[in-house]
């Protein structure tokens, strides 16, 4: 068993070992290493920007959700779609235009050059927001691939996180943006045939007398997605869905993605090709944890119900190979955020305050040492487990959603938007989401509100009001 499980999983990574030596450019510049140049095709695009989106959540933390909450909690996949897709629609080609003028990498550097900020002032408190935001998110999925790899070999948690940091880092060090996307377009496809695979095979094969079947009966869904007309629920709605999907519009490991786009003319296609394999892998998660809230049983860990799933259902060598799915949905994510991390190291750290004239050998290197500095990080804070995967993935996507999606928005569609309004919104959403859990906590236990709707609301009217100040008593110029 230990034999064929071993051996699925190195056929897997030697597969992915392949792509990432053959998509690696040989002589990479900086701007190769954090963007790929900007060459990638529009379905790369697409299944790069979703691959390093949903990890280990989407098989492990979402699907327990739906075993303990109920159906109720599927309006977070509702949310997602709809903020995914007007994500694509109206920031996409918008951010990749500008970028491309500024001559910007990172989404900070973007920042800077738009707000005309001469003294890099945007760029550093982004850069130090962004970077206390990732390594909680990438301990998250430490966190599953240790508990992952503890379910597999037999291990402690311990060895599990330190194997999972040991892939992570290695495809990011290999060859950067190009060799990531590449591998998240396999990792993509991969996982997309797995997920829907497995609930299939478990109704129509296994158990075609399944109670899920009952359960997912149209006119049974729509009872537990709408249970009533009342003001609270049509609020939990609200909460729910928006709690999540807002999040999407100030994610830099996901906005990079549109970045690094050959034709902006091409966006469109990705647009329905991304959107297409986020349906299909919603809803199979949301049958997953339906399936899983028809047989849980007490004393067992909901995050591992996927698992449970395959081990039930396949030999050893097919149900490792079926949970490298998990894996490629852990490491796609953390590589891209391992990425997005070194850039702000090279970029905005140690181009901006250490040497403005490094040549793309010392950002390259100096770029590896970032992806190791992150990482370690991240192992750090995964090792001590403070909290569940599904909180901490919240809470750093909540934290990355309030510092940058505002203003990411009101940079493309307002010209009344000031360089010390920029400031003060990202440090405000910044603080805001960081400390909103302890409030929620203490003051509003029984009811509480999502981080991601005051922080995101509270952060556009702290931009505006800022700037309206600004223009009004300093007479600042409005961005052109």
């Amino acid at each position: 068993m230990v034999f064929s499980t071993i051996l699925a999983i190195t056929l897997y990574f030697s597969f992915l070992f392949i792509i990432a030596l053959f998509s690696r450019k040989r002589k990479a510049t900086a701007q190769d290493f954090i963007l790929g140049g900007r060459g990638l095709n529009y379905y790369v695009t697409a299944m790069a920007a979703h691959s390093s989106d949903m990890s280990a959540w989407l098989f492990m933390a979402y699907p327990a959700v739906i075993i303990t909450g109920g159906i109720f909690n599927a309006w977070t996949a509702i949310g997602l779609i709809v903020c995914m897709y007007l994500n694509w629609h109206y920031v996409a080609p918008r951010i990749r235009k500008a970028t491309e003028k500024y001559n910007s990498l990172t989404l900070s550097a973007y920042f800077e050059t738009h707000f005309q900020d001469h003294k890099s002032v945007i760029r550093l408190i982004s850069a130090l927001v962004a970077f206390f935001f990732f390594t909680i998110y990438i301990s998250a999925g430490l966190m599953g691939l240790g508990l992952l790899f503890g379910d597999i070999f037999q291990i402690t948690y311990l060895w599990g996180i330190t194997i999972g940091i040991f892939i992570v880092v290695i495809y990011p060090m290999i060859g950067g943006y190009v060799t990531l996307a590449w591998t998240d377009f396999f990792q993509g496809l991969f996982l997309l045939f797995m997920i829907a695979i497995v609930p299939i095979h478990k109704l129509l094969i296994a158990e075609p007398g399944h109670v899920v079947f009952q359960m997912l009966q149209l006119k049974s869904v729509l009872k537990e997605l709408f249970p009533d007309l009342s003001l609270s629920t049509i609020v939990g709605i609200f909460f729910i869905a928006t709690g999540w999907g807002l999040g999407y519009f100030g994610q830099p490991h996901i906005i990079t993605k549109f970045m690094g786009i050959k034709k902006i003319e091409e966006m469109n296609k990705s647009k329905y090709v991304g959107i297409g394999w986020m349906i299909i892998v919603l809803f199979a998660a949301t049958v997953i944890g339906i399936i899983g809230s028809a047989s849980f049983v007490e004393g067992i860990n909901p995050n591992l119900t996927f698992i449970y799933m395959v081990n039930s259902l396949y030999a050893p060598f097919f149900a490792a190979f079926i949970l490298c799915a998990i894996l490629a949905a852990a490491i796609s994510v953390m590589g891209s955020q391992v990425l997005i991390l070194t850039s702000h190291v090279t970029e905005d750290f140690y181009k901006t305050l250490i040497h403005r004239d490094a040549t793309s050998y010392q950002m390259i290197r100096v770029a590896r040492f970032g992806i190791l500095f992150s990482a370690l990080i991240a192992y750090f804070i995964a090792y001590f487990q403070i909290s569940s995967i599904y909180n901490l993935v919240f809470y750093a996507w909540a934290g990355l959603g309030c510092s940058f999606g505002p203003l990411v928005l009101l940079s493309l569609f307002s010209k009344k938007i000031t360089r010390m309004g920029a400031i003060v919104g990202i440090c405000f959403g910044g603080i805001f989401a960081a400390l909103w859990p302890l409030l929620n906590e203490n003051f509003l236990p029984y009811y509480p509100i999502p981080t991601m709707i005051p922080g995101f609301i509270g952060n556009i009217i702290v931009i505006y009001g800022v700037s309206a100040l600004d223009l009004r008593y300093f007479k600042i110029m409005t961005i052109e």
